[in-house]
């Protein structure tokens, strides 16, 4: 089979496609022909040592493909993200995979491969920060940083599926889901969301940026209200003030989604075709290249392309 390899540490440009010998799975474990996989910007950061992989080693950690192999799943269309994928074993970037069955979760009807394949890592962010971490409720406000992001994009979603009122911000004026957007280069956010409601701020912040907007999307909370930190940037250190944080009773909560085993996966992918299949959720924009052009692929995430979701098709070089 053909799989995308790294073996040092660094830029796309480390990446070469070559001809590997095709895994054998072991009993309790699947064997997947793989159709589609998308590049997240935690696969450049892979890539580039951030996550200290064994090598050599197959990035990728999202997937939509056919169970070729595997007791009570042959021939049926699955989706996910693999727990240490791309890390301490082989991932998605290739035509074939070897995942536990456990691990498994059964692909909605309604996308195609590509979609599906998009949908992993952003929305198990997503819903880990919002519904498992951030016990987000029906009738809340949320604030949402990086709206205009995939994670950002998955969030708006599933704050509204779950009832929520939702505030995105970012830096630029597109197109959002968003019930209020907030362009945080020419507006004050904690200003214009205490403005939005009646004073009081969100209930609940998902900050999917770190860095500059950690203190800003702090700032905007209500007395008691809670916000999830998914990411960092910069130096990955931030200041706010300690008197305003205990004073208003908030609460900080991190969340580290490469943490998560594939049963956990699993059963958000599980909860996520629900919402896919009734229209609830939809598919993100997405850009489709081979794996002939994979190390181009890298290089446009590299360079922050967040537009759209940037996704392999594994049978195409």
């Amino acid at each position: 089979m053909k799989a995308l390899r790294f073996d040092s540490f660094g830029p796309p440009t480390n990446l070469s496609l070559e001809e590997v010998r095709k895994p054998d799975p072991k009993p309790g474990e699947a064997l997947i022909e793989l159709h589609a996989a998308a590049i997240n910007p935690s696969d450049v950061k892979n890539v580039a040592g951030v996550f200290k992989a064994t090598l050599p080693r197959t990035p990728g950690r999202d997937y939509a493909g056919v169970v070729v192999a595997g007791d009570g799943w042959q021939g049926k269309q699955v989706w996910g993200s693999g727990a240490g994928f791309g890390v301490s074993r082989d991932g998605s970037h290739a035509q074939y995979v070897v995942a536990d069955l456990d691990t498994l979760s059964e692909k909605p009807q309604r996308l195609s491969m590509e979609e599906a394949a998009a949908v992993g890592v952003p929305y198990i962010a997503a819903w880990s920060a919002l519904v498992t971490a951030g016990d987000i409720r029906a009738g809340e406000t949320v604030l949402v940083t990086g709206a205009l992001g995939a994670v950002g994009r998955a969030a708006i979603q599933i704050a509204h599926w779950r009832g929520a009122w939702v505030i995105g911000a970012d830096i630029a004026d597109r197109a959002s889901d968003a019930d209020l957007f907030i362009n945080t280069k020419s507006k004050d956010l904690p200003g214009e969301v205490k403005a939005h409601t009646a004073g009081q701020g969100a209930d609940l912040a998902l900050d999917a940026v770190g860095g500059v907007m950690f203190e800003s999307a702090l700032k905007s909370l209500r007395t008691g209200g809670r916000q999830v930190a998914i990411t960092s940037s910069g130096n990955g250190r931030v200041d706010f003030s300690l008197i305003d944080f205990y004073h208003h009773e908030l609460r900080l909560i991190g969340v580290d989604t490469l943490k998560l085993s594939g049963r956990k996966i699993a059963g958000i992918m599980n909860e996520l075709r629900a919402g896919f299949e009734k229209g609830d959720l939809r598919p993100s924009p997405i850009k489709t290249w081979t794996l002939g052009e994979a190390v181009d692929a890298y290089t446009a995430v590299a360079k922050g392309d967040s537009s759209r979701k940037h996704v392999l098709l594994l049978h195409s070089v």
